[in-house]
């Protein structure tokens, strides 16, 4: 059965364009059409219809550190010590609990497709549960409650910094050594499905030896993603280590290319910029937790001038907003550079819809058979009225607030700024974050 929704207007390859009528059987679109008027059984959207937006770099538990603890002095190292407090009293359970809350708020906000970069994969002290994947089917299950496609980095964590062995908290990420990881992790394997996609990921270059890199890299065919060059430290300790840059070391071992995405990549050099440029490998920035983490601000303008690949997330999730996560991109360069216009809102507004980056290469356009997934962003509301149908108003000046309706796979899942199955998205959050942060 095909339903059709009318859009005021709709961002298509084109262009922008007013008055659209999608036709959609099951999960995917079957026409685009011109339509003035909507049709008489038609599903009505206004505002600007848009497809999706990808949020590429996630880590769900970082959720309940918003706003915690922020008058404390420190770096990211300090906060890093506050996320295992947190990590220690998750399980699959109340991660469910969790996951679903933040999914639901993603959705919320216009994210149809997470990366979700998981690496709390054990019981405390690094015992394996009775099914070594129970933290991973939480967070599948989760994502399915929230209604959004979800990529599972299976992420390989094994030494607690170059050379160093893991501190407590750490023995939950680690299998051990690389076969051990690709032995449970080829197990999630087989939950692959039409909105759950299993990728790989090397936390970064502290945590994955050199020898043991090449183990995860032979995935093939799937995601490959990469914590890189997050701060000035990570950098310093592996020329000390190694004598190479990570971006450097990571393309010896095979790591870098078209499948896979560099999350962060703040502090690189123009060797490590063009090693990334030669190889395909993606970008993902994350500047709200960068700079939210104190890390600093990454060389987003030199990566689009290279044609790099660029996509979003919101990492720790000091906030989710993936508009925001867009405009600060900008805006931080403006601060760098004192000048305005650095990146072009149409390279910034497709870099929130890099779908391909999650391995749904089908998503992230309107037009005939792709996936469903868009979503409508009001035009008229405080921050956008006046603005007009315009990529510059969407990057420049609307908010994931401004997220009215939300479609994925042809179903409805925020109809009115209101979550259709899970109701009341803040009161969910409240209830599971109280708990990981008492006393």
């Amino acid at each position: 059965m095909t339903t059709s929704w009318w859009c005021e207007n709709a961002w298509l390859p084109e262009g922008i364009v007013a008055g659209v009528r999608i036709d959609v059987d099951r999960d995917r679109i079957v026409a685009v059409v011109r339509a003035p008027e909507p049709g008489r059984d038609s599903r009505r959207l206004y505002g600007l219809v848009m497809p999706g937006l990808a949020n590429v770099h996630s880590h769900a538990f970082h959720r309940a550190l918003r706003s915690y603890k922020q008058q404390e002095n420190g770096d990211f190292w300090s906060w890093r010590e506050q996320m295992y407090v947190v990590a220690e009293r998750l399980d699959p359970d109340n991660y469910l609990t969790l996951a679903r809350a933040v999914y639901a708020e993603m959705a919320l906000a216009g994210i149809t497709a997470v990366g979700e970069f998981h690496y709390l994969h054990h019981a405390p002290g690094g015992i394996p549960y009775a099914d070594p994947n129970a933290m991973g089917y939480a967070l599948i299950e989760a994502a399915k409650d929230a209604g959004i496609r979800l990529t599972l980095l299976d992420t390989c964590y094994l030494t607690g910094g170059f050379d160093q062995p893991l501190s407590e908290p750490q023995r939950r990420f680690s299998d051990g050594d690389a076969m051990y990881w690709a032995e449970r992790a080829s197990v999630m394997r087989k939950h692959s499905s039409p909105t759950v996609r299993i990728g790989a990921a090397i936390h970064s270059v502290r945590a994955v030896p050199l020898d043991q890199m090449p183990t995860v890299a032979a995935w093939k065919g799937l995601p490959l993603h990469v914590h890189l060059s997050e701060q000035q430290a990570e950098n310093e300790g592996c020329m000390a280590m190694y004598g190479r840059t990570p971006a450097s070391l990571l393309g010896d071992a095979g790591v870098l290319g078209p499948r896979t995405t560099a999350v962060h990549a703040t502090h690189l050099t123009r060797g490590d910029l063009e090693l990334l440029q030669s190889t395909g490998t993606g970008v993902c920035l994350c500047p709200t937790t960068e700079r939210d983490l104190a890390d600093g601000i990454g060389l987003a303008v030199a990566m689009a001038q290279r044609e790099i690949p660029l996509s979003f997330g919101s990492d720790s999730h000091a906030v989710i907003d993936i508009f925001e996560e867009a405009r600060v991109t900008e805006l931080d360069e403006r601060l760098i550079t004192a000048r305005r216009g650095n990146i072009s809102a149409d390279i910034l507004a497709r870099a929130a819809i890099n779908h391909a980056s999650l391995g749904f290469e089908d998503a992230g356009q309107l037009e005939r058979g792709k996936l469903a997934d868009f979503i409508a962003v009001d035009l008229m509301s405080v921050r956008t009225a006046g603005g007009g149908p315009a990529l510059e108003t969407i990057v420049f000046a609307a908010s994931a607030a401004d997220v009215t309706d939300v479609v994925v796979g042809g179903r409805a899942i925020v109809s009115d700024r209101q979550h259709v199955s899970i109701g009341d998205v803040g009161r969910l959050l409240a209830a599971a974050i109280s708990p990981l942060l008492a006393d």
